[in-house]
């Protein structure tokens, strides 16, 4: 009798196609890296590289024919509204850390997510530069190169960082706090919190979909999380896709670091 092998759930399909599709991703990116490719600026003085543009071109024309059905959202495509109109969602960054590419620094990275309604099935983070790559499915736990990752709870000197204002008004629960140097992508920095390389991170306002959905399921699959200002956790592939201030992190830095963001709206 000839073996039946195991179906795989809806959310392993995705993260196999998304997995598959960034590892691609990061090897069209690494072409391009260090070898000073062509740079202009979007509105909102934010840098593009051709690097991103082929990424891009090669992740819609890759998932969206597998998935017909779902809808796309990039940092590097024209938003429309008829993602509105589907179920599911790609979210990608072609290139998160864009300004770190340019700079020939290691620590950029290709994200894409699968999202229904307002939360993330499947995440991805390649970073070919640095050999790692970081994944996660809906009740799954999360992976860095097939290594189960788990965060880090601290209460004694936290390693903390994000924007300097919202570093600085911890030290007044953390005296002993360590600041981290700038971690040009969110997306990354927010798999360091992932993987236990550091403890928790503040997320400035006007962070879009694209750079926290797949690091999100990631960092929440190995038992951390993203809050809002409001308390809760963000939304994802609404009609806007930017968020306000955030903070990530495990239960107990949550609980004692999210009173910050309101004092730094107020």
């Amino acid at each position: 009798m000839q073996a039946v092998e195991p179906r795989l759930t809806a959310f392993e399909a995705d993260l196999a196609l998304i997995s598959d599709a960034a590892l691609r991703g990061g090897e069209i990116a690494m072409r391009y890296f260090g070898r000073k490719p062509d740079v202009w600026m979007k509105p909102g003085d934010s840098p593009v590289t051709q690097a991103d543009i082929a990424v891009d071109t090669y992740l819609r024309e890759t998932l969206r024919a597998a998935r017909p059905d779902y809808g796309w959202l990039s940092e590097e495509t024209v938003d429309t509204p008829d993602r509105l109109k589907t179920e599911r969602l790609f979210v990608v960054d072609p290139i998160d850390g864009t300004r770190a590419f340019i700079d020939k620094r290691d620590t950029w990275c290709v994200s894409i997510a699968v999202v229904e309604k307002g939360r993330p099935l499947a995440g991805v983070l390649a970073c070919p530069a640095k050999a790692e790559f970081y994944s996660a499915a809906l009740g799954g736990g999360a992976f860095l190169d097939g290594t189960g990752l788990s965060i880090r709870e601290t209460d004694a000197s936290p390693s903390i960082a994000g924007p300097k204002t919202m570093v600085d008004a911890a030290r007044e629960r953390f005296p002993d706090l360590r600041t981290v140097p700038y971690i040009p992508s969110l997306a990354y920095r927010l798999a360091m919190v992932a993987a236990g390389r550091i403890d928790a991170t503040f997320v400035k306002p006007r962070s879009h979909d694209w750079d926290l959905a797949a690091a999100d399921l990631i960092l929440t699959e190995a038992g951390g999380g993203i809050r809002a200002r409001e308390g809760g956790s963000p939304f994802y592939g609404g009609v806007s896709p930017q968020h306000g201030s955030l903070v990530a992190g495990g239960p107990y830095l949550l609980d004692r670091l999210s009173d910050i963001l309101i004092r730094q709206d107020a």
